[in-house]
This record gives structure tokens, sequence and C-alpha cells, in this order.
């Protein structure tokens, strides 16, 4: 789509929220719903991504847009499918499945897993079970109901971070430790690719694997800004 705007600009709204205009008009999502922000930090900083679009508008270079626009069309209209997604990773979380072989690596996911399902037995009151190989683990029947609970407790914008950073690092322990500031973006790409990583130093590294790596790394980045600019209150 070529641009057809000039100035992109944010400012508070009426309700307390927040609203992008381009020219003078409210944005609006995909699905054309006015684009309300709960936060005027979050408007800016979409306003900002408008405004850096050269002559095409590249949508996948706007990533709080893209949260943003979840959150409206897709996360305030039905939940559900953003919740189911939580408990399926839950139940498959790849903290829980570790290497048989080479020792190295089992090693390391000990050393750098186990303190995040430390931290998330600590913090939630449930032990996540953990096996090796290919056998799966059933995981603790109380694990269910209390990521019920919790994603019942956060509203459409903070699910949708949740959602975000557990389908991409594979993780809902890791989402939850990013959502709860356990662990910056960074921290949570080694986490998720710490298996991927270890090849790398051994084996070297291959273009495609690399650029899959970059652009998990900045979804991530994407995700623990949104949350950050939700914080900004007003």
């Amino acid at each position: 789509m070529k641009r057809f705007y000039k100035l992109a600009t944010a400012e508070q709204a009426g309700d307390g929220g927040a609203i992008v205009r381009l020219d003078g008009r409210v944005l609006k999502t995909p699905a054309k719903a006015e684009m309300r922000l709960p936060t005027l930090a979050l408007a800016e900083a979409i306003a900002v991504e408008w405004q850096a679009q050269q002559d095409e508008i590249r949508p996948q270079s706007m990533p709080l847009m893209q949260l943003a626009a979840t959150t409206i069309d897709r996360v305030m209209t039905d939940p559900s499918f953003a919740r189911s997604d939580v408990l399926r990773y839950g139940e498959t979380d790849l903290l829980s499945y570790r290497a048989d072989e080479p020792a190295a690596l089992a090693e390391r996911q000990a050393a750098e897993w186990q303190p995040l399902l430390d931290w998330f037995r600590d913090r939630y009151d449930v032990q996540m079970n953990v096996t090796s190989g290919i056998i799966a683990v059933a995981q603790p029947a109380e694990l269910k109901p209390l990521l019920e609970r919790v994603c019942a407790g956060l509203d459409a914008w903070q699910l949708t971070a949740l959602h975000s950073a557990t389908t991409n690092a594979g993780s809902v322990v890791i989402g939850l430790a990013l959502l709860d500031g356990h662990l910056d973006a960074e921290a949570a790409h080694r986490a998720a690719l710490l298996d991927e990583l270890h090849q790398v130093e051994r084996w070297g590294e291959d273009a495609e694997a690399a650029a899959r790596r970059t652009g998990l790394l900045a979804d991530l980045r994407a995700t623990a800004q949104f949350l950050a600019l939700l914080r900004e209150r007003n």
C-alpha cells in the first residue's frame, strides 16, 4: 500500500485512553474498528511507527501497531483462542523437555532452564515436571486451572502480550517471566533458543536460521516494549 498521509500524531481521548491520527483522521484497525489505546505512551509509539513509513507502508515494520490491532480485532472480540494457546503451551512447555545428550547441552539446559522453572514454582506455587529424550511428560493437574486463572486476571492488552511471548518462545514459563518483568527480551530469546544456540556454537552459523533468530528477538523486544508502554499511565 502506498503511503497516503503526511503526518502521524497521537493525542489523549476523552475516555481517558488515546488515539492516533493520520492527517487528522483517527487510525483504524484492519477490521475498521477505531484504534482506542489504553495509554498515550503506546499511541505515541504507534504514531512513530506510522511516521517512519516510507513511500510503501510495510505492516511488518510496525510490530506495536500489529499487537494493538490483534488486541482490538481479535482478543477483545474472542479471547478464547489466546487462552487456549497459552494452556496448550503449558502442557508441552519447552523448558520441561531436556536432552539426554550431548552432556554439555543437558548441563546447559539444567543450568539455564531450571532456575526459570524454580521461579515459576515460587511465583505460582506449581512445580512443573521435567523429562528427557522424546518421552512426553504429564504436567500437574493444578497447572491448567492455574493458567486459566492467570489468563482470566489479565486485560485484553496483557493477554495479547502473553500470547505473543508464549507462542514465539514456545514456553508459557518464558512468556509469564517476560510479562512479570523477570526476564527481558534478550534473556527470553536466549532461553527460548538455547538448543539452537548450542548447536551454532558447536557447528557454526546458518544464514536462514540466523535470520529467523533475529526475527524472533525483534518480536520479543516488541512485546516487551508493548508491555512497558501499557504500564505508562496517562
